[in-house]
């Protein structure tokens, strides 16, 4: 799945609904229609979202593990811990389960980015913590380690 380009602040409301903007619905096109899948990040305090079609991919790989092997049933059970299938209702709101939205620590300021494989939702507040973990300077040492020696041609 094509995730929307650029990054969407929005609101949660009192009943942890977030209005998405019109500009990130027409990016996600059809996938409005068959839903989500939305889980606690795995590394940091936020929400990831997964296009239907990612998250089989993922779980498709998660049961390629052997299960007879007690690591592959840990990964697999910590990887779909808290996992839910959400829908985008008739007035183009997200419902966030309660719970998910208390574990990340959301409350009113929400942010929307995209990855490669999914979307993450953030607490306004988090994502600048997390953010603010890496310098500039680290980050662009990080670049060059990482991708310093790929040949894009």
């Amino acid at each position: 799945m094509d995730y929307p380009i650029g990054e969407y602040h929005c609101k949660l409301d009192a009943k942890g609904r977030l209005l998405l903007p019109s500009s990130f619905k027409e990016q996600l096109g059809t996938a409005l229609e068959e839903g989500f899948v939305l889980r606690p990040g795995l590394f940091e305090t936020c929400l990831d979202m997964y296009g239907m079609d990612d998250w089989r991919d993922l779980q498709g790989k998660l049961g390629k593990m052997n299960p007879f092997r007690k690591e592959s049933l840990m990964i697999a059970r910590r990887i779909n811990a808290g996992a839910r299938l959400v829908k985008i209702d008739g007035s183009g709101r997200l419902q966030i389960p309660k719970d998910l939205l208390d574990k990340c620590g959301m409350v009113k300021e929400v942010v929307i980015t995209s990855l490669p494989d999914r979307m993450q939702i953030w607490g306004e507040e988090q994502m600048q913590k997390s953010n603010a973990e890496m310098s500039d300077e680290e980050f662009a040492a990080l670049l060059e380690e990482k991708l310093g020696n790929i040949d894009f041609e």
